[in-house]
């Protein structure tokens, strides 16, 4: 099992950056794609970034370029950086872990779909402001 608490969420304005992290605990060691998703209201839960445990990583195409997904080991840390935010990034931003390698699943986009991912924080709000 793997235990997953997210942080950093808050309220920002439009254009402003904010910082989310997620602690890992239990057997972290299983797992090997940690991502971000989010879930604005009345839509879906959406991939938006996701890191291997060999650091590679993966971005949906509507935050690339303005967001960065990074992990520390020692800390069994992930942490989003989140630049130049829209208002339509205003959502419930959750951190979640999968025993699969992101690998080759993120090519056909699977690695971003909620169901690819078995372990779930409870979630953190971002608002925006404009």
């Amino acid at each position: 099992q793997v235990q997953l608490v997210e942080s950093g969420g808050g309220s920002v304005q439009a254009g402003g950056s904010l910082g989310l992290s997620c602690a890992a605990s239990g057997y972290t060691d299983s797992a090997y794609c940690m991502g971000w998703f989010r879930q604005a209201p009345g839509k879906e839960r959406e991939g938006v970034a996701v890191i291997d445990s060999d650091g590679s990583t993966s971005y949906a195409e509507f935050v690339k370029g303005r967001f960065f997904i990074s992990k520390d080991n020692a800390k069994n840390t992930l942490s989003l950086q989140m630049n130049s935010l829209k208002p339509e990034d205003a959502a419930m931003y959750y951190c979640a872990a999968s025993t699969r390698h992101c690998g080759t699943y993120c090519s056909g986009g699977y690695c971003f779909r909620w169901d690819f991912m078995e372990y779930w924080g409870k979630g953190t709000l971002v608002t925006i402001s404009s």
